[in-house]
């Protein structure tokens, strides 16, 4: 079992990817640790950008959030400005600092991976429990490549074969590395929708439930689903992923998906808003033993 998650407190804050590099869950890790460090000692940011001269508040919230590479001379500089004296200690956080600038496996899929796509593969890697709920189609962890990509070519207003098999090639390595190398747990809310309006042709979204069905029996995966004949369901909430992480690590963090982008929120209130949502259209769904028999149901209405 993976380590409870954390529930630490937090301020008000966004993740934007949207300028630099993207904040993936290293930098974002190393920037909580110089966060604590700044907020133990009651210092602002705009006190510590004073502090080491030549910089603003920005760059401090950056270097927090993630979204700027660390340099060894402004990390050596914020280790002197938050009194961490001890040799041992400035050489661990050094080395962390190291380490967060590393580039990460999915680097190679650049090309057809946005920053906000980077950010959500790095903290996929790394969360204890990842809750889902996707309103259009299936999450990519659970997509089969022939599933992958029909979707891609039917969403894409210039579908470009090599673009589609590049995007196909980094889901299915994501989908490997989770079910192989990851201890994480994922409790997936599954649309209706996604299964009747499926997408490819009925052998392909055969395969694909059958998929589904294999994986609802492994033991980090649990699955719920959404009827379309229910009323009331809450599903107002949209695509939505929420990571929480092993304790120390990070506070939760939600992905909402948004037509022109998605957004990462990390601020307490908005945090558990969602994960309000998300247990409420959970509680609301079907079970996993009634969401089995629909998966089966619909194999059946592909034959």
């Amino acid at each position: 079992m993976p380590a409870q998650p954390s529930r630490a407190p937090r301020g008000v804050r966004h993740v934007r990817p949207l300028s630099g590099r993207a904040p993936t869950a290293q930098r974002m890790i190393f920037g909580e640790t110089l966060r604590k460090h700044r907020e133990a000692l009651g210092l602002t940011e705009k006190e510590v950008a004073r502090g080491i001269g030549g910089c603003s508040a920005s760059k401090i919230s950056r270097l927090e959030s993630g979204e700027h590479d660390f340099k060894e001379k402004d990390v050596l500089c914020l280790l002197d400005v938050y009194q961490v004296v001890d040799p041992a200690e400035r050489t661990r956080l050094l080395e962390l600092s190291q380490q967060a600038n590393e580039k990460g496996w999915w680097e190679a899929w650049r090309d057809v991976a946005p920053k906000e796509l980077q950010t959500y593969v790095s903290l996929e890697d790394i969360a204890a429990r990842i809750r889902s709920y996707e309103s259009g189609q299936l999450l990519g962890l659970l997509q089969i490549p022939d599933y992958t990509r029909a979707l891609v070519k039917a969403n894409s207003l210039e579908p470009g074969v090599r673009t589609a098999e590049r995007i196909m090639e980094l889901r299915a390595i994501r989908a490997q590395r989770f079910l192989n190398e990851s201890a994480a747990q994922l409790i997936c809310v599954v649309d209706e929708v996604t299964l009747s309006r499926g997408y490819g042709t009925n052998p392909i979204m055969r395969r694909q439930i059958e998929h589904l069905i294999e994986l609802a029996g492994h033991e980090r995966i649990s699955f719920r689903l959404a009827p379309s004949a229910r009323l009331n369901l809450p599903v107002q909430i949209g695509t939505t992923t929420v990571f929480d992480f092993a304790a120390d690590q990070l506070p939760a963090i939600v992905y909402v998906e948004r037509c022109n982008g998605g957004l990462y929120l990390q601020d307490r209130q908005e945090v558990d808003a969602y994960e309000r949502g998300f247990d409420r259209l959970m509680v609301n769904s079907l079970g996993s033993a009634a969401c089995l028999q629909k998966l089966k149901d619909y194999c059946q209405k592909y034959r």
